[in-house]
């Protein structure tokens, strides 16, 4: 648990930091406008990631369960059982940091004191945004009930389908919804969305690895789903990229974006991370598994602890790039 809070703090450090390096951090409102308040603005990124992690251990927890911990004629062991009941909880807390921001989103975009957001309930339920937020609370919400009952593989491929839809709500009115034309507001939200998905996969499966099974097979299946993440991930994050930095812009101006703009310092830093990543995964074939195979199960914790580091910065850069201009 203190291992896990730590990773959760390096992400949240590293999205503060991107925030304010970046351009994206809240700032006081005009003399003469109320506004939600300093704090408020600052609890919607921070709920996000909070959020975010806890997908991620909801989609880990999920996915181990669906894929390498062992069922017996469609029941669930007591391994997975135990996975199912942490991805409940998991679960659970997602869903209440969804409430948090809902509520502090509303807030910051009617540009309210948090005490005045009961008056303008109204128009709040009117914003794209808090409706999305709305769908995900009770997709959590439902999808932590059914995982604290869940005992057969059937039931917990449900809850596999609901992560992903939860994953999904939120994503359909950020940077997705951009203004240029249907084509390319399409594209930016469907590749938006498998690389969100394709991450929660790979960070969550690496988290559940190293908490339910670090056996051969365990590992060397983790290995593959992380290589195909990677890929995918690569080639979404590019390509939304490219749309968020330019679209139709010609090379050199595209270019010189990832250094002149603050979005695009970040996208950079997010790169050069899932770089490290990529590097850190190559370690992983060519040392990690040859000596989980020669029976040194902990040989994989060793630098998996390190890469769940990484990645939590990683979602950190994320968290931070959705909230820059």
């Amino acid at each position: 648990m203190r291992r896990a809070l730590g990773i959760v703090a390096t992400g949240i450090v590293v999205m503060v930091v991107a925030l304010l390096a970046g351009g994206g951090a809240p700032q006081r409102p005009a003399d003469g406008l109320l506004g939600a308040g300093i704090a408020v603005s600052w609890a919607v990124p921070v709920l996000r990631i909070l959020a975010d992690a806890a997908a991620v251990a909801t989609g880990g927890a999920v996915l181990a369960v669906v894929l390498f911990l062992p069922a017996k004629d469609g029941m669930l062991g007591n391994k997975a059982i135990r996975a199912c009941q942490d991805a409940a909880l998991a679960a659970g807390i997602w869903a209440v940091a969804s409430i948090g921001g809902l509520i502090a989103t509303a807030t910051v975009i009617l540009g309210i004191p948090l005490s005045h957001l009961a008056e303008h309930a109204e128009p709040a339920g009117r914003l794209s945004q808090v409706r999305a937020l709305a769908v995900a609370v009770v997709l959590t919400a439902v999808l932590a009930v059914i995982l604290s009952g869940t005992k057969t593989l059937r039931t917990a491929r449900l809850a596999a389908v609901l992560t992903i839809a939860a994953l999904t709500g939120p994503l359909l009115t950020g940077h997705g919804a951009i203004d240029r034309t249907s084509l390319w507001s399409v594209l930016a939200t469907a590749s938006l969305v498998v690389h969100v998905v394709a991450a929660t996969a790979w960070i969550g499966g690496l988290g559940a690895v190293l908490r339910y099974s670090r056996s051969r097979e365990a590992v060397e299946l983790f290995s593959t789903l992380a290589f195909v993440c990677a890929v995918t991930i690569g080639i979404t994050g590019l390509l939304t990229a490219e749309i968020h930095l330019g679209g139709r812009q010609d090379g050199w101006g595209l270019i010189t974006q990832w250094v002149t703009t603050g979005y695009g310092v970040l996208v950079l830093g997010k790169t050069l991370a899932f770089a490290l990543l990529v590097f850190i995964g190559w370690l992983h074939r060519r040392t990690t598994i040859p000596r989980v195979a020669a029976g040194e199960p902990g040989a994989f914790r060793q630098l998996a602890v390190l890469e769940l580091a990484v990645m939590a910065g990683t979602i950190g850069l994320a968290v931070a790039l959705s909230r820059t201009p």
